[in-house]
């Protein structure tokens, strides 16, 4: 017992490092701990889900596609390994969403379609399973509003070669954001892309209106900068 002790405490104190880290949005450091803290007990799915969602965000420094590929899909191993552990918990699914999201512009497009089916999938599942997770809501906006803007020549030529796309549409993808914002108003990402939304459908002031509130507030998450780079480049098609 008294090992056992030690290790859980070991454990406990790689996790704390991890979190650290990463609340400074510094992945590898992040993952100097939570690695460690993986060898000890490689069965913990929060800790699996920390591990996939640093490898996805250090996909955004690394130079290479290659390196980013190999991040990418090590990231979506974690978060799989996860919804095997825990498949009723909303984090493993919704961490396999991002994974996916973070993916699909660097492989193929029947990659890519199929890509889109799961990412739909463990959005909704992350949604039902923890209907108050304001991120999950957010994915599945996004999801939608990025499926909606394919073409219908692109949708036609994907239906013989790759199977029919999943229905989505830029309404489903404001009442999401709106959820999203209901649920946490504190997130500008929500703000922005539901502007951003708006400009797709051509609601001009609406998109104005929303990517702006986006942009005036702090950043807090580690996407903040990108996301507001997207609503500045949106306003200026407006």
């Amino acid at each position: 017992m008294l090992v056992a002790g030690h290790v859980l405490a070991d454990f406990t104190e790689f996790v704390k490092q991890g979190d650290a880290a990463d609340a400074k949005f510094k992945p590898d450091a992040a993952l100097e701990s939570y690695l460690p803290a993986e060898k000890l007990n490689p069965n913990d799915a929060a800790l699996l889900v920390k591990i996939a969602r640093q490898y996805a965000y250090r996909m955004a420094d690394l130079s290479s596609k290659a390196e980013q590929l190999k991040s990418g899909r090590t990231a979506l191993a974690y978060a799989e390994r996860a919804v095997k552990l825990a498949p009723n918990q909303a984090d493993p699914h919704l961490a396999v969403a991002i994974c996916l999201g973070k993916l699909s512009p660097l492989v193929s497009n029947k990659e890519g379609i199929e890509a889109s089916h799961k990412i739909k999938l463990e959005a909704e599942t992350a949604t039902k399973l923890n209907p108050k997770d304001d991120f999950a809501w957010h994915m599945l906006g996004r999801w939608n509003q990025e499926l909606a803007q394919i073409g219908g020549m692109t949708r036609a030529v994907a239906m013989i070669v790759y199977g029919a796309l999943p229905s989505a549409s830029y309404d489903e993808a404001v009442k999401c954001f709106e959820k999203a914002i209901a649920l946490n108003p504190n997130r500008l990402l929500h703000y922005v892309e539901l502007g951003r939304t708006y400009a797709l459908m051509g609601r001009k002031e609406d998109a104005k209106k929303f990517i702006e509130k986006g942009l005036a507030m702090p950043n807090h998450d580690r996407d903040d900068p990108e996301t507001k780079e997207r609503g500045r480049k949106t306003l200026k098609t407006l």
